[in-house]
């Protein structure tokens, strides 16, 4: 799923009806980029909600001109969740704090499982792959998974197209490997 490019200048986050259109635009995008990380459906709902919180306070860095706006979200994503994980680090017991709240409702519940189970194959094929470097995965997640044109994964991760294409051939040779997937299974994740 593609956004339409924002050339003109930030997206307006600032009043309940720009921010509004913004979230409707691109809610399943962020949607599916959380679900497909998480197992959770009370963490995926905040971090989703923190992704939004990040991009209203970040919406005057936004650089239209530099690529589309779900590529922006996804760089917030990647921090906001690379933010997640370190906190999950400095403190073993926030994940159980996190799990045991109860802030959504039973069909809320149901919706987020539904689409957790729909990203299951993804959370298997992530874990087989998890022996890549972070910023080989990173690069394969940005244009295999979440379908980003390499100069859309350069923006989101802040280097240069020619390290996004050296990082995707290492990552893609990496997989082709004894130990990791087969080429017939990285083709279906696409």
């Amino acid at each position: 799923m593609r956004s339409p490019r924002h050339e003109t200048g930030p997206p307006d986050l600032t009043t309940p009806e720009g921010f509004g259109a913004f979230y409707e635009e691109h809610i399943d995008a962020v949607l599916g980029f959380v679900t497909r990380r998480v197992a959770d459906p009370h963490l995926a709902a905040d971090l989703t909600a923190d992704i939004f919180l990040a991009a209203m306070g970040s919406a005057g860095g936004y650089r239209g001109h530099r690529g589309a706006p779900v590529a922006w979200l996804f760089g917030i994503a990647r921090n906001v969740l690379s933010g997640h994980a370190r906190g999950l680090a400095r403190e073993s017991g926030a994940l159980a704090r996190l799990s045991g709240r109860r802030l959504l409702d039973d069909e809320d519940v149901a919706a987020l499982e539904e689409r957790i189970d729909a990203q299951r194959a993804f959370r298997d094929l992530a874990e087989r792959h998890a022996a890549l470097s972070e910023p080989l995965r990173a690069a394969l997640d940005l244009v295999v998974v979440d379908e980003l044109t390499p100069a859309e994964a350069a923006q989101a991760l802040g280097v240069t197209q020619a390290t996004i294409r050296v990082r995707l051939h290492r990552a893609r040779r990496a997989l082709r490997g004894p130990d990791s997937l087969a080429e017939p299974q990285l083709e279906a994740a696409r």
